[in-house]
């Protein structure tokens, strides 16, 4: 079910907002049974089969998890770490089976120079999601930060529907401790509102920004799949428009699901500040995807070592950390080139910074020209790296390197017209979207803002409310008079 339909805004979240409030009022763990089905049902709605593999992840980890923090208990560190390696174990085998096994027979088949017909594995949506959440929960529980014993309330971390087919990706101590306070169970006028004007903006990210520009990305990437050059202007140009729309796309979902959690008086972290506003690539990934990074950080970097063991080390850590980053992201050789890509730009960050003095470093930090330099090269940087994001193949991806370094002049080809686009049409888009990623208010700051606002009863919950129902509707009419729904990107991850 996508939070654009109005399946999802007239029927689902009115009657999930309904009954939870009206059962939280006197019975709160009722309240949350409800939420735990509402989000069931969320998820069955796209393919029912699916939610028993949900549902079967989610008793294993819950059981295992349970295991583990009994055998701390039981001063038995050996049965602890075995059931926590039980635990990850069951969980990577899920993950390689519905994610990577199509990759890896397709490549053995290569590699044999066979022509074998074999059956697909269907991937499920959201399974990279909560199964990170899932793993995070079982290290945790190990280093004894978990001692959860409600399996209701252990079954809406992972299920909880505003992030459970894109994320933010969860941390157990984010949301438990939210669960089981019964303050959340009573409807607030000024949490509703402010989570509805917060939903309001990410719907307009993804319906009018990112859903208008993905047009001109799909005119130059589509065609390119099939061996067609672009020309170098519209090369530059299709990167650049995926470069915003996956922005908007993924940083409106994310909106989205911190005002539908505000509605249900529960805070999600921001999962976006500003990434094109980064001045380089260390910064941009404090930034970029916040959750997925600190996943990174805390489960995979640091415990193989981090920056603990030299230098060389160092960068090993950093290389494979984002290899496995792309990798998450999809079972294809452009997502392993682009996690590669920017473990190579992480390390000759570093070691620049590295070759310098502390002093020389500070100057750096603060100079302007420094500032605007780095941020000029870290947006190229990343553009690059994300025409390998969006391609198919590393084949399309090379061949628009090929068009991107001048290889073709311009009006050498014309996907732009062929599609029944205007490239200064695209021009425009990518000019205004541009300029609302890299100067318009952070809609972090923009939710604070108005939830500050909103604190003390007053008419204005009335008015804002309302202002903000009338913009949803009329997002919802104009995503409901396209030919077709589109889809959130980080759905197929």
């Amino acid at each position: 079910m996508l939070f654009t339909t109005a399946t999802f805004l007239l029927v689902f979240l009115p009657a999930t907002l309904t009954g939870f409030f009206l059962l939280g009022r006197s019975w709160p763990t009722a309240a949350a049974v409800w939420l735990l089905l509402a989000s069931l049902v969320f998820y069955a709605y796209w393919m029912p089969i699916f939610t028993l593999l949900l549902l079967a992840s989610m008793a294993v980890n819950f059981v295992v998890g349970r295991c583990i923090v009994t055998a701390l208990k039981s001063t038995d560190p050996g049965a602890a770490k075995g059931w926590m390696i039980v635990g990850i174990a069951f969980n990577l085998a899920l993950l390689f089976y519905f994610k990577y096994a199509n990759f890896i027979v397709e490549n053995v088949i290569v590699l044999l120079g066979r022509d074998w017909a074999i059956g697909r594995v269907l991937l499920p949506i959201g399974i990279s999601f909560y199964t990170f959440t899932q793993i995070a929960f079982l290290a945790d529980a190990y280093e004894g930060k978990v001692n959860e014993t409600n399996p209701v309330h252990y079954g809406l971390f992972v299920t909880y529907f505003p992030h459970l087919i894109a994320g933010p990706v969860l941390h157990h101590a984010q949301m438990m401790p939210q669960f089981a306070n019964p303050t959340i169970y009573r409807f607030r006028a000024d949490q509703w509102v402010g989570g509805l004007v917060i939903f309001a903006l990410g719907l307009f990210k993804k319906v009018v920004l990112a859903d208008g520009i993905a047009p001109y990305a799909d005119a130059v990437f589509n065609p390119v799949e099939a061996g067609i050059s672009p020309s170098t202007a519209e090369a530059w140009l299709g990167a650049l428009a995926y470069m915003l729309q996956i922005y908007f796309d993924f940083s409106g979902y994310s909106d989205m699901a911190i005002g539908l959690s505000r509605m249900f008086n529960i805070k999600l972290p921001y999962n976006f500040d500003s990434p094109y506003k980064a001045r380089n690539i260390s910064d941009f990934w404090r930034r970029w995807h916040i959750s997925l990074s600190t996943f990174l950080r805390d489960y995979l970097y640091i415990p193989v070592g981090g920056n603990r063991h030299g230098r060389a080390r160092r960068y090993f850590n950093l290389a494979i950390t984002m290899v496995l980053g792309g990798l998450w992201h999809g079972a294809s050789w452009t997502f392993v080139s682009w996690g590669a890509l920017h473990g190579l730009y992480l390390m000759l960050h570093q070691t620049f910074r590295a070759a310098i003095s502390e002093t020389t470093r500070a100057r750096l930090d603060r100079h302007p020209v420094s500032q605007g330099l780095g941020w000029l090269l870290t947006l190229l940087v990343v553009l690059l790296a994300w025409v390998f994001f969006r391609a198919t193949s590393l084949s399309g991806a090379l061949l628009m390197f090929d068009s991107m370094a001048m290889f073709h002049a311009a009006g050498e080809s014309a996907l732009l017209w062929n599609a029944g686009l205007h490239p200064s049409t695209a021009v425009s888009w990518c000019a205004w979207l541009s300029a609302i990623a890299l100067f318009a208010p952070n809609s972090n700051r923009i939710g604070e803002l108005v939830l500050g606002r909103l604190a003390s009863p007053t008419l204005m919950h009335a008015a804002v409310g309302g202002a903000a129902c009338c913009w949803v509707g009329l997002l919802l009419l104009i995503n409901t008079a396209r030919d077709a729904v589109s889809p959130f990107i980080y759905f197929n991850f």
